[in-house]
């Protein structure tokens, strides 16, 4: 078998960029609006149902699903580069032995965090940033949600997996059967059965474990390896080539976690200060954080459809490929943010609406925030695309560097320092700062990057041929 036929066998390696683009990221995104919407559901229902304190409480709980990401990303998103890697190489042993590995650790991780949970909820909301108030209706929805972690990990780590194997419509509808049955049972839970955040929680569990047997069904049918019961049994050496692959978008997760802890912490001991109280920065900065979640999850989606496709190309050693990719990648998500920016600036208070009502304070300071804390959404896409384009094309440390600049070097001190010299206010303006400072850094380190990658394609190394062959 030639050279070239072995690149052109996978549609990885011939077909259109901009098709095979439109294919992968579509569903992509289409996932992760889906599983975005779980919690911005919930907090619309709440905010309907229940009020301020119900926000403010889903607020709280935020940082327990962003933990949940976080390791459902390390290993899904590790998975996926991995396994495109390895089948770009020609290895196909390693790459169904990393299929396997990552639903055995996805499983494992989601009852470790279950345990955790169950054993120290009280201890953990009170770290999260809630007060007396928001205590109660905190307890009422995490003791439930704690339920369906194990599945949220499964489907939403699985699911890059299922969408790696060349099946990103399955992907997508998986997820996208929770998110409509999760919208079906909130109303359901909330306003019929009079449940409260109860409801709202278990509407979201039930949807969560719908989703993952959704996911877990696909294995026996894997198209690209043969799946076999014993290849659920993670192996160290497959563990560690994953971890290092997705370490950098556990990390952005985890630097969100710590960010959120800090956040509410600031909020909480700021707006106590000033004339609106804890509780309404605390539940205006829960809804903008469901906000960027919309724009970060199409990014993040346009990101993950290339992914593939850079990983496979990059394996193949087609730059040219890998170059093409990644301006459509740009391109598309630049074009969406800057209309989501204008969407911001010039209806700031229709997106607040859609998650409640509240008094004239409240929506003064919430329509406040979302303009000038999202001020740079339009060049947010950058530090996303940059930390996925590492990750993908094997080199994760500098995916992980790139995650970590926005929420940890650049956001979390201006959240701690500001408010001492503007009080609330410093958390406003801490957002557009810390975004305008994070995009120079990404657009740099990608600029670099790309100026050291070769200009024309290179051929395989005569081992990686023989190798594919025998496979």
């Amino acid at each position: 078998m030639s050279e070239k036929q072995i690149q052109t066998k996978n549609p990885m390696g011939h077909e259109p960029v901009g098709k095979l683009l439109a294919r992968f990221a579509v569903p992509a995104i289409i996932g992760n609006l889906v599983s975005a919407i779980y919690n911005i559901t919930d907090q619309i229902f709440i905010g309907q149902g229940v009020g301020m304190m119900g926000n403010a409480a889903t607020s709280v709980a935020f940082p327990i699903t962003t933990i949940c990401t976080a390791i459902a990303l390390l290993f899904g998103i590790g998975g996926a580069a991995s396994f495109n890697l390895e089948m770009g190489r020609g290895n196909h042993d390693k790459a169904k032995k990393i299929v396997g590995s990552t639903f055995g650790c996805l499983f494992l991780s989601g009852i470790a965090i279950f345990a955790v949970i169950r054993v120290f909820l009280h201890p953990l909301l009170e770290l999260f940033g809630a007060t007396d108030q928001i205590m109660e209706y905190a307890v009422s929805y995490v003791s439930i949600t704690n339920f369906g972690i194990p599945f949220l990990l499964i489907s939403t780590g699985g699911s890059n997996l299922v969408r790696s194997d060349g099946k990103p419509a399955y992907s997508m509808i998986s997820i996208l059967v929770g998110a409509v049955l999760n919208m079906v049972l909130d109303p359901i839970f909330i306003f019929v059965f009079h449940w409260g955040v109860a409801g709202a929680a278990a509407a979201t569990t039930i949807s969560q474990i719908v989703s993952s047997i959704m996911i877990i069904s696909y294995l026996p049918r894997f198209r690209s390896v043969k799946i076999v019961p014993r290849d659920l049994i993670p192996k160290l050496t497959c563990v560690k080539a994953i971890l290092s692959l997705g370490v950098s978008s556990f990390i952005n997760q985890i630097a969100s976690f710590t960010l959120q802890i800090a956040m509410n912490s600031t909020l909480r001991h700021y707006g106590a200060l000033s004339a609106y109280g804890s509780e309404i920065p605390l539940a205006a900065m829960g809804i903008i954080s469901k906000i960027n979640m919309i724009i970060i999850s199409v990014v993040l989606g346009i990101a993950q459809g290339g992914q593939p496709i850079l990983g496979y190309n990059y394996g193949a050693r087609q730059y040219l490929r890998v170059r093409k990719t990644f301006r459509y990648i740009l391109t598309s998500a630049l074009a969406f943010s800057c209309v989501a920016f204008l969407c911001f600036q010039l209806f700031p208070g229709t997106f607040i609406g859609l998650f409640g009502t509240g008094d004239e304070l409240y929506l003064r300071f919430a329509t406040r925030l979302l303009r000038i804390y999202m001020f740079f959404t339009f060049l947010n896409c950058c530090q996303p695309i940059a930390s996925t384009v590492f990750t993908a094309i094997g080199k994760p440390l500098k995916g992980a560097g790139i995650s970590l600049t926005r929420q940890i070097l650049f956001l979390m001190p201006l959240v701690v320092l500001l408010p001492r010299f503007l009080g609330i206010d410093g958390v406003v303006y801490a957002g557009p700062i810390a975004d305008l400072v994070a995009f120079a850094f990404a657009a740099s380190m990608l600029a670099y990057e790309f100026w050291r990658m070769p200009r024309e394609n290179e051929p395989m190394k005569t081992s990686r041929i023989k190798e594919t062959e025998a496979v």
